[in-house]
């Protein structure tokens, strides 16, 4: 494999691997190599900055006595229990990604950023390829939608069942327009947690990460995550952080405590 093929193959960061075990085994380095080192050192001085400036510690400030997120525009914004969108936040590279929805017509619940959008084109383009048939269900939400539909879960199961099952309102991922729920036929479009167990969940688990996503609730995870376990619902936060997610098994919390 040519030089040229190999750098557009391979993720510069695992380039920058692969040219170090050259040098630690003193084999010769392959026409151009001094370029891909130098394009994978600033590959990675890049990414490490990158993950440093979204740290936990440095994206949230207090405001109005509420710990609320600063990266908003950020692929890998930490929301939670403990970080807070502001209420007036609304994402503003909204689009509807081409891709079956399980309802019809107008909904701003179709919309997601770009980035993700893009990406759950992709996403459901190979399941189809495999023969797996999904659907989305809601993306983006505003806070005021949010707001609405904590308190009607609320008032139908009591506040603390809500929330372990849903977000309050400006705790919502879905109001990043980085999530989307999934679903298949095989549970009638429903989100609930027999998704994980049925073809179409299993495919998602297993594929979400090459296309950049994560499942954002994962089972086992509640202590760690705040919610119940959700196997319809994606995140995006870029091929290379979700793969890493999904191969050693963490939240998105501890990832990036880790990567400080």
């Amino acid at each position: 494999m040519k030089n040229s093929k190999l750098t557009s193959f391979m993720p510069k960061i695992v380039i920058g691997s692969l040219v170090a075990s050259l040098a630690l085994t003193c084999m010769p380095f392959p026409k151009g190599a001094d370029q891909a080192i130098a394009a994978a050192s600033r590959s990675s001085q890049s990414f490490a900055k990158f993950m440093q400036m979204n740290a936990p510690s440095r994206t949230v400030k207090t405001i109005g006595g509420i710990q609320t997120v600063t990266n908003l525009s950020s692929t890998v914004v930490l929301v939670n229990k403990q970080r807070n969108l502001p209420s007036t936040y609304v994402p503003k590279d909204l689009v509807v990604p081409n891709v079956p929805f399980s309802f019809s017509g107008p909904s701003p619940k179709k919309q997601l950023r770009k980035i993700a959008a893009n990406a759950l084109e992709d996403l459901f383009a190979a399941a189809k390829k495999d023969g797996i048939e999904l659907k989305a269900v809601s993306g983006y939400r505003s806070y005021a939608t949010q707001k609405s539909i904590f308190e009607r879960n609320a008032s139908i199961k009591g506040e603390a069942v809500a929330n372990k099952t849903s977000a309050r309102p400006g705790q919502s991922e879905h109001q990043t327009g980085l999530s989307m729920d999934i679903s298949s036929a095989s549970v009638g479009y429903a989100l609930e947690q027999s998704f994980g167990s049925t073809k179409e969940g299993k495919w998602l688990k297993a594929n979400a990460h090459k296309y950049g996503f994560i499942i954002r609730y994962g089972k086992g995870k509640e202590k760690l995550t705040g919610y119940s376990y959700e196997p319809w619902h994606v995140r995006y936060v870029g091929v290379y952080i979700a793969g890493e997610i999904t191969r050693q098994n963490l939240t998105l919390e501890q990832y990036l405590q880790k990567s400080i």
